[in-house]
């Protein structure tokens, strides 16, 4: 193929904003002009890169090349850095899980955001990893173990979950004991639609449906198993709001284990070197 820059950067300006239209106040263009730029890159590749949709999707030859423009753009803010160009502030696109990101990780970054402006894209732990197979990001906290293709995979650690509720919740819907007929009763907090940790543990039970509320934040998920709207998997950090004898653990001794992965770009960037190694030593 025979790139352009220009054309790669219009292809990661409308992955990232989802449209051609914010694409285009992004790099101070028309829609029009963003447009054929992609045309012509769509040409010059022999493929269609995108599905028109909204937001925009990348198809499967389009996330080559998007992670080849991705690349780029961390490769070439690297250079400029190194020869002194001003060019801005270089942009780390990251996919994390909205637990790791409201516990751990947001302490990990905060020495760096002077050097560096993150794009965080919070996603189900599950699912950071097709982020980074898209070339939407360029590293990602997963619970895959095997490297994506291009990246590598260090494994970080585990956080660990407690089937939780509160002790006037579980007074009434426990009062004989946690078994498959209570949990089929009893309401469930979970954080969204992709959040299997809570049924994760009910399948030792025979995987009972209760009835459940969906609430995608983690403060506030550990807030509504408080307030008694139903059970939930805690973190340590979450069960810590408690106060003494509120907390009633349904499984002790229990309870699930996630195993965390930092998965990066092979590519030589001193910036994903600097990220890497800050999310690697607050593990150790």
């Amino acid at each position: 193929m025979d790139l352009d820059l220009a054309q790669l950067r219009a292809l990661a300006a409308v992955v990232a904003e989802g449209t051609f239209e914010a694409a285009a106040r992004t790099l101070h263009l028309t829609p029009s002009a963003v447009s054929q730029r992609l045309r012509a890159l769509e040409s010059s590749a022999g493929r269609v890169l995108l599905v028109r949709s909204k937001p925009v999707r990348p198809t499967e030859a389009g996330r080559a090349v998007l992670r080849l423009a991705r690349e780029i753009e961390l490769l070439a803010a690297d250079a400029g850095r190194e020869i002194g160009h001003d060019d801005g502030v270089p942009v780390l696109p990251v996919a994390v899980n909205a637990d790791s990101l409201a516990t751990w990780f947001l302490p990990v970054l905060a020495p760096l955001a002077v050097e560096f402006c993150f794009d965080l894209r919070r996603e189900d732990q599950e699912r950071t990893g097709e982020l980074l197979r898209e070339g939407s990001v360029v590293a990602a906290v997963t619970t895959e173990a095997d490297p994506v293709a291009g990246c590598v995979s260090v494994p970080l650690g585990v956080m660990r979950y407690r089937p939780c509720a509160s002790a006037g919740f579980a007074r009434r819907w426990f009062a004989d004991g946690v078994d498959g007929r209570s949990l089929e009763r009893a309401p469930v907090v979970v954080f969204d639609r992709d959040d299997d940790l809570q049924d994760g543990w009910l399948r030792r039970f025979g995987t009972p449906r209760p009835p459940r509320h969906h609430v995608p934040a983690t403060s506030d998920f550990g807030e509504a198993v408080r307030r008694g709207f139903g059970w939930g998997m805690l973190l340590p950090e979450q069960a810590a709001a408690f106060g003494p004898g509120e907390l009633v653990d349904l499984d002790p001794g229990g309870g699930i284990e996630v195993a965390l992965h930092w998965q990066r770009w092979k590519v030589r960037s001193p910036s994903l070197d600097r990220l890497t190694d800050a999310v690697l030593a607050a593990w150790r």
